[in-house]
């Protein structure tokens, strides 16, 4: 049997919340296989984007493992975490978080600038995904000048300029009209396809969820497929 690309083992998050202990979400078992885009549903406050940063190594469960190939992100210390990030997953976010005084070729080049990609090559990269996503004429304006259709697919480009095995998405259509929510969604597709991705995608967009091979709902901490 192939092995999932990524895998949870009784993974429980709690949070605490005055004198109480808040658990948003308990013993959940589940796996992506490789290729697949999984759509992660479900109410605000469910846990959701808990569940997204604990898989993208932000933040470490309360109890449980996750398993990225064969990997359990536990057991990683947090500079290892901090490679697993910049290396195997790609973040896309509902605020785009781009840096303002930097262009959008300087702001796709950043990961890999981190890495420590020599800056000619980086360019290059940066470059090549911008015309992935139909940005190349406009690599060299700064995010205010860019509309927020624009700013987004900047934000995938730089997601993908490493070249990861992992897209995690949170909300990627949510701050967009439906027209240029739709497009997003297109270009997503797209490019999981293209770039060989394992996908996971938070979502409140029924349209964007149904487009995906699975849907799961994460609802009174547990999730359950829809």
């Amino acid at each position: 049997m192939e092995q999932a690309a990524i895998r949870t083992e009784g993974l429980t998050k709690t949070y605490r919340s005055g004198a109480n202990d808040l658990t948003v979400f308990a013993n959940l078992n589940f796996s992506v296989a490789q290729g697949e885009r999984v759509a992660l549903t479900g109410a605000s406050g469910a846990g959701k984007s808990s569940l997204l940063h604990c898989i993208g190594g932000l933040d470490r469960p309360s109890k449980g493992k996750i398993f990225c190939g064969d990997r359990d992100l536990q057991t990683l210390t947090e500079k290892e975490l901090a490679e697993y990030r910049n290396l195997e997953v790609g973040f896309v976010w509902q605020i785009h978080y781009l840096l303002p005084e930097f262009s959008a070729e300087e702001n796709v080049m950043m990961p890999l600038l981190i890495r420590g990609v020599p800056h000619a090559a980086a360019s290059r990269e940066a470059l090549a995904r911008l015309d992935e996503v139909g940005l190349r004429a406009r690599a060299h304006h700064r995010a205010g000048e860019l509309s927020g259709g624009e700013q987004q697919r900047v934000v995938l480009a730089r997601a993908l300029v490493g070249r990861p095995k992992y897209l995690l998405a949170d909300e990627p259509t949510g701050n967009l009209d439906e027209r240029t929510g739709e497009m997003i969604g297109g270009l997503l597709r797209d490019l999981h396809r293209t770039h060989g991705l394992t996908s996971v995608y938070v979502t409140h967009n029924p349209t964007f969820a149904r487009s995906c091979d699975r849907v799961l709902c994460l609802q009174n901490g547990e999730l359950a497929h829809v």
